[in-house]
């Protein structure tokens, strides 16, 4: 009798807890999606259109980079939302051990940015907000596997935020208030964002006709084997353009840490499938 007790007893503690992990998990997609239209309202924005005219004060590699990237009269669409497959790797250089993934990443710089991922059983969310960021992970959309957040978080997630609009959300790197652009090269012009406090400079890199080749920036980031969180490079590359509703962005992206040194491991692969333009006038 005691025996069954003990069953009945673990039994409805097994029960309880699963419900409470499934309650937090669905706390978490609940706040992702208020985070998402939160960030779509945000950006949105009665759209002007591009005019070359608007880039004519840059640096040249600048210029050439927007001239490629938007076409004249394309309306100027600051929030993007990105959908991708690929390899992502937790491993190293030596075992990079890739495994398929699924994303779909909404950028609405200066603002912040969404990425959602399935990945080897793997499935959640990196994002930021202007006040707020995260990373929060489940496995089998149950067991809590990665969770942060704070300050180094942020200002790390600012930089990724920065990065992944200069080549896939261009239009949010127009010159304004938060934006300034300076040229370091022939073939190449940094751009720098301030926003909320953070600031964030990134450099980009043209060919001739201004269809960026990569990037490279120093990441506020604690991957390395100390564990300290200091600035460290970061980059990518990139590569078959497409067309989409006038812009033309790379669909293949390849990026890690410690860019440039034998320290680089890229362990984000990436083939975009979709890209749309959402407004807070569609939610």
């Amino acid at each position: 009798m005691l025996a069954m007790t003990w069953i009945v007893f673990l039994t409805a503690a097994l029960l309880l807890a699963v419900i409470i992990l499934l309650l937090w998990r669905q706390g978490d997609s609940l706040v992702e999606r208020r985070a998402r239209q939160a960030l779509i309202e945000l950006g949105s924005s009665e759209p002007s259109v591009f005019d070359p005219s608007l880039v004519a004060e840059l640096p040249e590699p600048a210029q050439r980079f927007f001239n490629y990237t938007i076409q004249p009269g394309t309306p100027l669409r600051p929030v993007v939302e990105i959908e991708m497959d690929g390899e992502l790797s937790l491993g190293n250089k030596h075992k990079p051990g890739y495994r398929p993934m699924q994303a779909r990443q909404l950028i609405a710089a200066p603002h912040g940015f969404i990425w959602s991922l399935r990945w080897n059983g793997v499935s959640g969310s990196d994002g930021s907000l202007p006040d707020r960021s995260w990373t929060r992970f489940w496995l089998f959309g149950l067991i809590p596997v990665a969770r942060a957040s704070g300050q180094d978080h942020q200002r790390s997630s600012f930089g990724r935020l920065i990065a992944d609009a200069t080549f896939w959300a261009p239009a949010s790197l127009l010159p304004n208030n938060h934006v300034s652009w300076e040229a370091i090269g022939e073939n190449s012009a940094r751009v720098v964002v301030r926003f909320g406090g953070l600031e964030q400079a990134v450099d980009l890199y043209v060919d001739p006709e201004g269809r960026p080749e990569h990037i490279v920036f120093l990441r506020w980031s604690n991957e390395n084997p100390e564990r300290v969180h200091r600035l460290q490079p970061f980059g990518g590359d990139f590569s078959e353009f497409e067309t989409f509703e006038g812009y033309r962005l790379p669909t293949r992206v390849i990026a890690g840490n410690h860019y440039g040194s034998n320290d680089y491991f890229p362990f984000f692969k990436a083939k975009v499938t979709r890209v749309r333009f959402p407004d807070a006038r569609m939610l």
